[in-house]
């Protein structure tokens, strides 16, 4: 395990053994002081888990909106408004955001500070698109289900959901954090009235790989 991913791992449980269950994520970009490096998930490229699908299904965004979960550094957002879609962008983390207008002045992204479990309330249905990439994975599994019905809140009728996330069987051992999700908690997005239209279970390129679910939902 790298420094980096420690140290968050250490903010997390004691963000979380303090009932808050995302207050760490501001301190962790605090403490980084500019550093990409002491960010564990900060590969200031956007996520290939990700870019694969949209190059796969040919993704083109223009005339649509799209809702980028938990931004972090900008990168996935950015790829979005490069394929044309209108993007909002949120972090819980008002330093991370601060740092996602520096390093991309002129971005066309609107880039948000907002808390995932208390979302503004203009966002429900209003996002042809909605992309979750390793976001529920740092999230507590105490309070999945609820961050899960707010993702799927998002999606407008007609609109799509991907999610990418770590992936495990349901009698795996949940780990360190990142937490894989299991199959179970995924079925959280059609209980919360969304259609699944594809769930791939993979391993992907890291080394050693890392066992992955990429999903994608829809809303009538």
């Amino acid at each position: 395990m790298s420094e980096a991913r420690r140290k968050a791992g250490d903010l997390a449980r004691e963000s979380i053994a303090a009932g808050d269950p995302v207050g760490w994520f501001e301190k962790l970009y605090v403490q980084a002081e500019g550093d990409p490096g002491a960010i564990s998930w900060a590969d200031l490229a956007p996520n290939p888990n990700v870019v694969d699908w949209l190059d796969r299904e040919q993704v083109n965004g223009a005339g649509c909106r799209a809702l980028e979960i938990g931004c972090g550094l900008g990168d996935d957002a950015e790829e979005l408004a490069r394929r044309g879609f209108d993007v909002t962008a949120f972090d819980v983390s008002k330093t991370a955001i601060d740092w996602c207008r520096r390093r991309f002045p002129g971005s066309p992204v609107e880039y948000v500070v907002a808390d995932l479990m208390n979302p503004p309330n203009d966002w429900a249905r209003a996002f042809d698109f909605v992309l979750e990439s390793y976001t529920l994975q740092v999230l507590p599994a105490g309070v999945r289900e609820a961050a899960i019905r707010r993702v799927a809140r998002f999606v407008a009728p007609g609109g799509s959901l991907l999610v990418v996330a770590r992936g495990r069987e349901p009698g795996d051992p949940p780990g360190t954090m990142p937490w894989p999700l299991t199959r179970d908690e995924l079925g959280g997005f059609v209980r919360a009235g969304l259609e699944e239209l594809d769930c791939e279970d993979f391993l992907d390129d890291e080394t050693p790989p890392v066992r992955r679910f990429r999903a994608v939902y829809h809303r009538r």
